[in-house]
């Protein structure tokens, strides 16, 4: 961690009186990840990290949970704190089964917001998501829209929450009105197939009536990746020495 980051972490606890939600309950070992937005897991095994968005509704979640329970593949959730609130049965279904991320409360851009706010926005989520699932989120944070910056990476990791963003994004949620088929989800996930890569999904659609091609293309993206000789791979193995 370098000397900036440093005081920033504690300056943030002081400014509190206790460690911050990400920090209390967090190993030590995310430290390593501050300073960067992690896109690519470090490290040289053929291995794959699964990750899911959820900040619209339920759609395909049912199918998602369950083709990862037959597949025995373990998958990270990235939960707004709206969704977590509006949704609370969806957020423990997630919890229950899977490691859950921040991924802010509201989904705004990051990159027109004041530090403070952003604080505000990764604290609320964080309060939302625990009461909503009775769970400890992981000290992980995703931008809405991957939009980082040095600064924006700066205030999350002073509250404790490494930035794990994504090598690939299948977007599948864009739906067939968007020109997106379950083929071309599936391709965007193995075409950037390395070790280490983690590819980003979404869980919910937001209209609620577009296919949930995420959902769709799961399964397949799973066999195809482990018929490539690599594994599906626990994000919280981040956390391990």
């Amino acid at each position: 961690m370098n000397l900036l980051l440093a005081i920033a972490v504690a300056l943030a606890t002081s400014l509190s009186g206790t460690p911050s939600p990400a920090r209390a309950a967090g190993p030590a070992p995310v430290t390593r990840l501050f300073g960067q937005a992690v896109r690519v897991m470090p490290t040289t095994h053929r291995v794959v990290a699964l990750t899911f968005n959820a900040a619209w509704d339920e759609t395909g979640l049912t199918e998602v949970l369950a083709t990862l329970r037959r597949e025995h593949a373990p998958a990270t959730f990235f939960l707004t704190g709206q969704y977590a609130e509006r949704h609370p049965a969806a957020a423990r279904a997630m919890a229950a089964e899977h490691g859950i991320g921040n991924h802010s409360y509201r989904h705004p851009e990051f990159t027109g917001l004041t530090p403070g706010q952003q604080r505000e926005e990764v604290l609320r989520a964080d309060r939302a998501i625990r009461a909503a699932t009775g769970a400890v989120p992981l000290p992980f944070f995703r931008f809405p829209y991957s939009a980082t910056t040095p600064q924006g990476i700066t205030t999350v990791n002073s509250l404790g929450f490494a930035d794990i963003e994504f090598t690939t994004d299948t977007k599948g949620y864009l739906g067939t009105a968007g020109g997106m088929t379950v083929d071309r989800a599936v391709a965007r996930a193995l075409d950037r197939l390395a070790p280490g890569e983690i590819i980003q999904l979404h869980v919910g659609t937001s209209d609620g009536l577009a296919p949930a091609l995420d959902a769709e293309a799961l399964p397949q993206i799973i066999t195809a990746v482990r018929a490539r000789g690599y594994e599906i791979t626990d994000l919280r193995t981040l956390l391990t020495d």
